[in-house]
């Protein structure tokens, strides 16, 4: 049986749904990317800390915004900046005008990693081109950003 650009489909997911098949390749991807990265860095940071991590990249945001716009809890949001924060990678400051509420952004250590792991993620996306073809990529990358309705 021919898949796509003449390979052979992944036998242990044949019979997986829609769900399973975008669980099993974010797994892989993200166990990867972790690889890949535990080997160029002594720092160890999780896929979670990098989540946090994308979405203050350059950015000042309140903790508060945080933890409404990450898909993590209120708790581990918290447990994750103060690790984060041990790491040398994120700074916590003062909101101006507000004693309640404090903002994150990164370090100088904090965006090289970031940055670094930018560039480890592009090249694992070049790896995938160069196995399904750069057109299915960007063909899978337009489905995704496609707003689902659900």
């Amino acid at each position: 049986m021919n898949g796509v650009n003449g390979l052979t489909p992944n036998s242990k997911l044949q019979n997986l749904d829609l769900i399973d098949l975008l669980s099993e390749h974010h797994s892989s991807t993200r166990k990867l990317m972790e690889k890949a990265w535990n080997e160029h860095s002594e720092i160890y940071i999780s896929n979670s800390e990098w989540y946090i991590m994308a979405r203050i990249y350059k950015k000042r945001p309140t903790i508060s915004y945080v933890t409404k716009n990450v898909e993590i809890s209120r708790q581990a949001i918290h447990k994750f900046i103060k690790n984060l924060s041990a790491k040398g990678l994120v700074e916590i400051h003062n909101v101006e005008n507000n004693k309640k509420e404090k903002c994150i952004q990164l370090t100088p250590l904090g965006e090289e990693c970031y940055e670094k792991y930018e560039i480890l993620k592009s090249q694992l996306e070049n790896k995938i081109a160069n196995q399904i073809g750069a057109e299915q990529v960007k063909t899978l990358k337009d489905v995704l950003k496609l707003d689902w309705g659900i």
